[in-house]
């Protein structure tokens, strides 16, 4: 439990980013907080460490600078991203002090949960074994496919700025950037099998991998609504959303955006 709390530290101090603007809670403190604490564990269990475990750190320092590294440059650089999320996301003046620091505590503690495989593993000084390395390669196909869809939907809409996207890992499902996601915390959690002992931090490690698939699920449903508000009497995009599942490949979910409870 000492470590949790440690490491639920690190994700207050770096997430707290959002009292200067209210997403960065959920965009720039998200990532940030994951290498952060990748950081912490690499500094903390030193002594643990193997060429495997570092470069299991590694991975999550590079999944979060890379994140909030293109948030933070698209905010920067992009004009038209700014004016387009005043329009689209809540600034947060208006919202009471105390609803702030719910949010911002909910952040930290599953950032925190999310990240439970990587410092227990360190701290209980677990072997390598086969699903540390299974879970690995599962995290590089992730961290992979969000990186190439960035990429694909940047070039796209350099082309085509009023089109919605359709070419590359878009031909597969319409949010390649969330199963790249998903794929990445889902490697984290084949990693942690064989690893982790006790009853806490398995509550821990499944809490945060099961909130992470239900705010990757709920953004899909929020952009599903703002692109049917923009694309939704374009027949091209009507065909396109009938034949491209949302979220994953070959699963007919094509929609999710009846989904009240997918809230967030």
């Amino acid at each position: 439990m000492f470590w949790f709390l440690v490491m639920l530290g690190v994700a207050l101090v770096i997430s707290s980013i959002g009292f200067y603007k209210y997403i960065y809670f959920i965009s720039l403190g998200y990532g940030f907080s994951v290498a952060s604490i990748s950081v912490a564990s690499l500094i903390a269990f030193r002594e643990n460490l193997s060429v495997a475990t570092i470069l299991f750190c590694v991975l999550f320092i590079l999944y979060g600078l890379r994140l909030s590294g293109y948030l933070l440059l698209r905010e920067v650089v992009s004009s038209s991203y700014r004016n387009k999320m005043k329009t689209e996301i809540k600034d947060g003046k208006t919202m009471k002090m105390v609803a702030k620091i719910a949010i911002w505590v909910t952040c930290a503690l599953l950032y925190a949960c999310q990240t439970a495989p990587l410092y227990f593993r360190l701290y209980e000084n677990a072997d390598v074994n086969i699903s540390l390395l299974i879970g690995m390669v599962i995290m590089v196909i992730g961290i992979a496919i969000e990186s190439i869809a960035d990429i694909q939907k940047n070039a796209a809409k350099k082309t085509a700025p009023n089109r919605f996207v359709s070419t590359g890992l878009y031909r597969l499902v319409r949010c390649p950037n969330y199963l790249g996601e998903m794929l990445f915390w889902t490697g984290v959690i084949v990693s942690a099998i064989g690893a982790l002992s006790g009853v806490l931090p398995w509550v821990l490690a499944i809490t945060g991998y099961l909130g992470i698939i239900y705010v990757m699920f709920s953004g899909a449903r929020r952009l599903e609504l703002r692109q049917n508000r923009t694309y939704g009497q374009d027949p091209e995009y009507q065909a396109y959303v009938k034949k491209t599942p949302i979220m994953v490949p070959f699963i007919p979910l094509y929609s999710v955006a009846s989904q009240k409870w997918l809230i967030g």
